[in-house]
């Protein structure tokens, strides 16, 4: 049986929690807040403990944590040599991101769920494949209203989705060249990016938006293919020829993919790493600092200033 440390049974703890019970390991939990903690015990966590201190040597551990303490619970977990999985992104500066990398990047593994995302996979073996011809560029959209986290803008949030999503479809991040930010009395609250390369990336994050939207456009020379929504079970791709958009648009040819849920998917690719049955996760701390540095530069281009 794999023995978990899971840092943090807030609200994305215990979905975590529960997809680890599901997956047959103990579960040692470290939370202090009353009502994560009364949750932690309604769903059968193994052992509960309030301090890291506390928490016994595990086969591996999981951050779920508020993003603004990734870098401080990542570097103290290190020490103990075991594999840690952190929730995205790996921090909220470069500068402790670059210290998690230095102390253990064989060790630390992101959570970046929409890798694992089968609508993503369909998207990224469509281009692989060369069917619409060469990609030119990937455009996102990652709109809902408000954000329940307060510790760091939304930025920090959303934006690290849509980064994993173009290294999952082509396998490397463009480079940032243009961003606007928008912002009200209560700080920032979206923000668009252009990034350039042999693939170009448009991604546009907010959470001032009256509808929830996750949009993912691949276009390539010969057509497009879209995943229109998070919980769609197919993509929609469009095929372009010689002078037609001179005419009406063909009919969207749908593709289905078979339906799973990310999150499971990505905590049983851990789990079978520790268990040493299976391949290290996606997305490893070299790749969440080029994501926490990408984000970086899109902050400085939008005028949005952070520490390096």
């Amino acid at each position: 049986m794999v023995r978990i440390g899971l840092i943090g049974c807030g609200r994305w703890g215990r979905l975590i929690l529960r997809d680890l019970k599901v997956l047959g390991c103990w579960v040692a939990v470290t939370e202090r807040s009353p009502g994560s903690l009364a949750h932690a015990q309604s769903a059968l966590a193994d052992f509960i403990v309030p301090t890291i201190d506390e928490l016994p040597e595990m086969d591996a551990y999981i951050v779920a944590v508020p993003t603004a303490l990734h870098g401080d619970v990542v570097l103290r977990l290190a020490p103990r040599g075991a594999p840690i999985y952190c929730e995205k992104p790996l921090t909220h500066d470069v500068s402790s991101a670059r210290e998690i990398v230095a102390a253990a990047a064989d060790r630390v593994f992101v959570m970046d769920k929409w890798r694992y995302h089968a609508g993503v996979h369909a998207l990224r073996d469509l281009a692989h494949s060369g069917e619409l011809g060469p990609v030119l560029g990937i455009k996102t959209v990652r709109l809902q209203w408000g954000c329940p986290h307060d510790d760091v803008d939304p930025t920090w949030i959303l934006l690290p989705h849509d980064l994993t999503i173009a290294l999952e479809i082509c396998g490397f991040l463009p480079e940032p060249v243009h961003a606007i930010a928008e912002s009200d009395a209560d700080g920032l609250f979206g923000l668009s990016a252009y990034l350039s390369g042999s693939v170009w990336l448009h991604c546009e994050v907010g959470t001032r938006s009256p509808q929830n939207k996750r949009i993912i456009e691949l276009r390539c020379r010969d057509g497009v293919a879209v995943l229109a929504d998070a919980y769609d079970q197919h993509i929609s791709v469009l095929r372009s020829d010689l002078g037609s958009r001179r005419r009406d648009a063909p009919m969207w040819e749908k593709r289905p993919f078979a339906a799973s849920m990310p999150l499971l998917t990505e905590i049983s690719a851990f789990v079978a790493y520790v268990a040493d049955t299976g391949p290290a996760p996606k997305s490893s701390a070299l790749e969440g600092l080029q994501v926490v540095e990408t984000i970086s530069q899109i902050r400085t281009l939008a005028g949005v200033a952070d520490s390096l």
